[in-house]
């Protein structure tokens, strides 16, 4: 299992962490990131990790030993940050999305090129399965998962054959399902069909509107949140929310500004991964990261 950190020199240049400084990043996946965030903050330096699941905070934690102390790491779900009395930080990462270990390992799930049981939990340890998803639900209620989080617009079709299939709890006998329905075009809905349970299953676009509405106010002066996204549904939330902390408060009847901006853009466009990344890591081509930094109070 090979590790690759997407866009982190882009990453580590743009949120450009110092000698001392605290840094938070919410999905800790195997440390990748959060090690070159260590070696730029150095031993007086902290950086607190999250991860909602075991085996990748395990592997976190094995990956980072060399910085003891420094570093600081909660099994929890990023949704639940307030919870964890975590003191103003300079720096607020994600990286959002599947991590190698979810790929990798088909036992969780997640990838549709081995057969085996219909997971795509983060957290095994609570929560419904895909499978268990896909019994609870009736059919209009599944093509509208299908459709809010996999924009497929065959939803109700994939849909209704999976409802009317035996019961479907493995990768493979769904991914029959989506063959039966989409016939040729199957191997590009495949990808949005399990892209759709798995945000369903763990209410990712949720735990993502709780963690935009929450870090802008653990962020010091100068202080910057960076996040990377995988696709257009996250990539719109994280757009929208950073446009609207960086836009002043105005006056509705004299259009004058009542109140400035707590932040600015840094990115103004998405930066995304160079051809040679996305070569040797195809995992990073739909990768785009946007950063906004808070202005002095």
């Amino acid at each position: 299992m090979q590790h690759i950190p997407v866009l982190l020199k882009e990453v580590i240049e743009l949120l450009n962490p110092k000698d001392g400084q605290v840094v938070l990043d919410v999905t800790i996946g195997l440390g990748g990131h959060a090690k070159a965030f260590l070696v730029r903050i150095g031993s007086r330096g902290k950086l607190i990790g999250l991860d909602a699941d075991q085996n990748n905070l395990s592997l976190a934690n094995e990956a980072l030993a060399e910085f003891g102390s420094a570093v600081e790491l909660h099994l929890t779900n990023f949704s639940q940050i307030n919870e964890l009395n975590i003191p103003k930080v300079d720096i607020v990462f994600a990286d959002l999305g599947l991590s190698s270990p979810h790929i990798d390992d088909p036992n969780r799930g997640f990838t549709f090129r081995e057969d085996a049981s219909l997971d795509m939990r983060y957290d095994q340890s609570s929560g419904i399965t895909a499978s268990e998803l896909i019994s609870s639900l009736k059919e209009d209620a599944l093509a509208n998962v299908l459709w809010k989080y996999g924009e497929l617009r065959t939803s109700r079709r994939i849909a209704k054959i999976i409802k009317e299939s035996d019961k479907v709890d493995t990768t493979f006998k769904l991914k029959e399902c989506i063959e039966k329905s989409a016939g040729y075009k199957a191997k590009h809905i495949i990808p949005q069909v399990f892209q759709a349970l798995r945000i369903a299953v763990n209410d990712e676009l949720g735990s993502l509107e709780i963690l935009l509405s929450q870090v802008p106010d653990l962020i010091k002066p100068g202080g910057r949140i960076g996040i990377i996204s995988y696709h257009s549904l996250e990539d719109r939330m994280v757009k929208q929310a950073f446009r609207k902390l960086s836009e002043p408060e105005i006056d509705p009847v004299t259009g004058q500004i009542v109140k400035a901006a707590p932040f600015e853009i840094v990115t103004k466009k998405p930066i995304v991964p160079s051809e040679s990344e996305i070569e040797a890591n195809p995992r990073a081509r739909s990768a785009k990261l946007r950063i906004i930094s808070r202005l002095a109070d």
